[in-house]
């Protein structure tokens, strides 16, 4: 049975018990400040379970895309080297939102295992809560009795909390739940030894496939539990988990859900089959994993970045990129070459990823060529280890403060090194060398090991361990919240928006909670009914007030929780159950209107000049300014820009009146021409905001001027290039538009007036520059001829010591350039040079050593060692490379002492 099979029987199977099949959320989540991305099936159902919104059904099945890189079992860097984890995995799920219970769940699940799949009745076995006596919970003896309808009693196991009490995160719904797992092992390891003894030991080949959660407890701040109003179910069967079971298989990878991919991979590679060796192997899993996160990621929305999700998008990428590099020989781009291939396999089940495929393959592409530039300069750091070895060991070695000791520092000699490292095992390249190129060239620790093992030295694993968690702690610090339990007030009502219409109402808190991060104490309100917009689609949040007869509190900031509306506030107010006028700061929700709608005009005219490949791929709308994130994989030109400009501003001139439309059927909104963003959760009805039918129609939930009219002029003021095939443009109208055609215009009559008040200001700047390039020339001319004088100055007081040529001067030169040349020059006229000049630089103090060839072969002297000491005397500091190195710093004053320094040091 192949995997596409697989999955439609599961969800047929469940349609045909009652359940709507509805379609995966998104990879990467909005609206939830808990999660980056989704990373189980039930997580576009919290506020279903959360009491935030009522379920549309109360029975669903679905197939859920999930990305896990971190937690039990998940660690990124352990992904590829067992045979049964991976970053993005589907998870196939079915619900119950106070229907079904613990009965239906388990016969369902075990007619669905042993009838529809036929998976053998014998190898599997189920666990059930065991009780925690801490927590005061009984043995699961419901699920039990059940399942002995089902199974014999000896493959009925107890788990403990940890493994059978399923918990959404530190707060919220939860409950016991029962897992099925499954013994895939040979017959003759079954007979040495019972499955049962191997459940839940992380044993390949006995693993879970289901999990049933059953839902009736709510976890609160203070950590007791409290009874939901009604009993939920929530199942999760790992779909890759599923298909190596009926497949047959021993490892996840060896499915036809990976196989097609790793397939490609390997017959891409040099003189290599799958299965070969054991290396290669690892590299081949990583990369067909890591390409269907990344991929996935991208088409929902999410580009790679060196910052939040995008980071980790990155890291995945890159983590597959040298795999391939260091193990398959990939040294050109190849994932980007995978993507046609999995967006064909996965076309009928999740076709966004079809629909982008170029896109996605561009920006891939583009990512590989941007890293394998990375990799080539990190192996550049690498094969430089061996300066960094030096230092470290000299620093260790001398830790007196004495000039003598210092100046010993700088000129250990590679020998003795070498012999120090021979004669002592513990010398070790550091954990801060090693995290430094693991975080910031992506140089993955085993790589750096290798490569000092070939060398003689070893690594000190655990110390870059030490400075991994060194950073997981600062990460948690700068993330760290304390949120306390939600204290009603009247009844738990979900929040009426009336933003669209009114900007102001009377209003009454339904509930409140306060918060702390990052030591600051804040409260986050929540209304009956509010005007107040929460940030969401690209739109920031409304400020505001709330007002009773005795008090002002001023709302900061406006947010979702998933559907939940949520008001920031710094203070509590004193009379929590008065009635309030809740009001927005109508000036900036009237600004931030304008560049909402300006938005829509400026996609549209971006299609209507660039092409149709043009597609929002992310915005921030605030009263100050927009800016628009779009496919498109070249910079505009000024004409094209200049275009895009003149359209927008004509159809504010048109003074088209908005047609909002809300609860629309999202079939028909597709059949009005209505622009969907990939990456966004729509429901069955949605709001379509229409400027000119023939224009713009998108789907939206933002708020809009009533006529475009009201923007009053747009002016785009930048666009850039955001990420691999994707542009940005930022733009300002209204009172910003007014204001920064007034400052330019300021600006170019102050050009005119220093310019005389030429008729043609872009020639006679034109003019002015050709005059200062020749002036340029000329006086690099003189430069260089007071170089050369300067350099036979020095020629002149070269002396003979130890068998080379030293030149150590104070000089003064008028840029760094002539301090460089003339050091070259030297260079090239002495090859035992030694050359140490303290420069005033155009009142700057700049300190420049140089090494002659046959001098640095020796290895006596490291002209970035000798920097670093030197650059003290001027409160600076530099580096470079072994023969040439530069410093700068603040004390000018400080020049001569760097010359005796140096003379000391020789």
């Amino acid at each position: 049975m192949d995997s596409a099979t697989i999955r439609k029987k599961f969800l047929d199977f469940f349609e045909s018990k009652g359940h709507k099949i509805v379609p995966s959320a998104p990879l990467v989540l909005k609206n939830d400040p808990t999660l980056l991305f989704t990373n189980s099936g039930m997580v576009q159902f919290k506020d279903n379970f959360l009491g935030h919104a009522a379920p549309l059904y109360n029975r669903v099945a679905d197939t859920q895309k999930c990305l896990r890189v971190s937690g039990k079992h998940n660690d990124l860097e352990d992904v590829g080297l067992d045979t049964y984890h991976h970053t993005m995995f589907e998870m196939l799920g079915n619900w119950s939102f106070g229907d079904y219970f613990k009965k239906e769940a388990i016969a369902w699940a075990w007619e669905l295992l042993t009838e529809v799949y036929q998976l053998p009745k014998e190898r599997l076995y189920v666990t059930v809560f065991g009780g925690d006596k801490k927590e005061n919970l009984p043995v699961d003896a419901e699920a039990e009795n059940l399942w002995k309808q089902h199974i014999g009693a000896d493959r009925i196991l107890y788990g403990n909390k940890k493994d059978n009490f399923w918990e959404m995160g530190e707060q919220g719904p939860c409950g016991p739940c029962s897992e099925i797992h499954i013994d895939l092992r040979p017959e003759e390891d079954i007979k040495s030894k019972a499955g049962k003894e191997l459940v839940n030991n992380d044993h390949p080949q006995v693993v879970e496939i289901w999990n049933l959660v059953f839902m009736e407890f709510n976890r609160k701040a203070d950590g007791s539990l409290e009874k939901l109003p009604a009993q939920h179910v929530d199942t999760g069967m790992g779909f890759e988990r599923l298909c190596m079971a009926i497949q047959k298989k021993t490892s996840n990878y060896d499915t036809d859900v990976f196989r097609p991919l790793m397939d490609f991979i390997a017959l891409h590679a040099q003189n290599y089959t799958y299965g070969s060796d054991k290396k290669k192997d690892i590299a081949v899993r990583v990369m067909a994993d890591h390409i269907r996160a990344v991929s996935f990621a991208i088409s929902d929305g999410q580009l790679p970045s060196n910052t939040g999700a995008g980071y980790v998008i990155r890291r995945i990428l890159r983590r597959a990129v040298r795999y391939g590099f260091s193990y398959l020989n990939f040294k050109e781009p190849f994932l980007y070459r995978l993507v046609p291939l999995l967006a064909l396999q996965l076309k009928d089940v999740f076709p966004e990823l079809h629909k982008q495929e170029e896109y996605v393959e561009r920006v891939v592409h583009e990512e590989e060529i941007s890293f394998l530039r990375t990799l080539e300069k990190g192996l550049k750091l690498i094969d430089n280890l061996p300066n960094m070895i030096y230092t470290q060991i000299a620093n260790d070695k001398f830790t007196s403060d004495s000039v003598h000791d210092k100046i010993k520092i700088h000129n250990l000699r590679a020998e003795y090194v070498e012999k120090l490292i021979k004669e002592n095992k513990e010398i070790q390249v550091s954990g801060q060398i090693l995290f430094e190129l693991y975080d910031t060239f992506g140089f993955p620790v085993d790589l750096t090991s290798l490569i000092a093992r070939e060398r003689g030295w070893s690594i000190n694993e655990q110390g870059f361990q030490d400075e991994m968690q060194k950073q997981k702690s600062r990460s948690k610090a700068d993330a760290a919240k304390e949120t306390g339990d939600w204290i009603l007030i009247g009844k738990d009502e979900k929040t009426e928006f009336i933003g669209y219409e009114n900007l102001e109402n009377e209003a009454r808190i339904v509930k409140y909670r306060k918060i702390k991060q990052k030591n600051k104490e804040l409260f986050q309100l929540v209304f009956d009914k509010t005007p107040f917009y929460a940030e969401s689609g690209g739109q920031v949040g409304d400020t505001g007030v709330i007002e009773s007869v005795n008090e002002k509190i001023f709302i900061t900031d406006t947010k979702k929780e998933n559907e939940l509306i949520v008001h920031f506030t710094e203070k509590l107010p004193e009379s929590i159950s008065s009635a309030f006028v809740a009001r927005v700061d109508v000036r900036k929700r009237e600004l931030t209107m304008d560049n909402h709608s300006a938005t829509h005009l400026l996609h549209a005219a971006l299609r209507q000049v660039l092409g149709k490949h043009v597609e929002q791929k992310g915005s921030l709308v605030n009263e100050k300014i927009l800016r628009f994130d779009f496919s498109h994989f070249a910079a505009m030109t000024t004409e094209e820009i200049s275009k895009v400009e003149r359209i927008v501003n004509e159809k504010i001139r048109e003074n088209i009146v908005l047609n909002e439309q809300r609860n629309v059927p999202i079939e028909k909104a597709k059949q009005l021409g209505a622009m969907a963003l990939f990456g966004e959760k729509y429901g069955d009805f949605v709001r379509v905001i229409t400027f000119d039918p023939k224009f713009s129609v998108e789907l939206c939930g933002g708020t809009h001027v009533s006529a475009t009219g009201k923007i009053g002029l747009f002016k785009i003021v930048s666009e850039s290039s955001v990420a691999a095939g994707v542009r940005r443009i930022e733009a300002v109208t209204a009172e910003g538009a007014q204001e920064f055609v007034n400052d330019s215009l300021s600006l170019l009559g102050e050009l005119k007036s220093l310019l005389k008040n030429p008729k043609d200001i872009a020639a006679s700047l034109q003019n002015l520059i050709e005059e200062k390039h020749q002036l340029d020339k000329k006086l690099e001319a003189v430069y260089q001829q007071q170089a050369n004088l300067l350099k036979d100055e020095l020629v002149s007081k070269a002396m003979k010591s130890n068998g080379h040529t030293l030149i150590a001067e104070k000089i003064s030169v008028p840029n760094a350039d002539t301090l460089k040349n003339i050091a070259y020059g030297l260079r090239n006229q002495f090859q035992d040079l030694l050359l140490i000049l303290a420069a005033d630089v155009d009142g700057k103090p700049l300190v420049s050593v140089m090494i002659g060839e046959t001098l640095e072969a020796a290895k006596k002297y490291h002209a970035g060692n000798m920097v670093k000491e030197l650059a003290k005397e001027i409160e600076g500091n530099g580096g470079g490379q072994p023969f040439y190195a530069t410093a700068g710093g603040k004390n000018l004053a400080g020049l001569e002492a760097v010359i005796t320094k140096a003379k000391t040091m020789i």
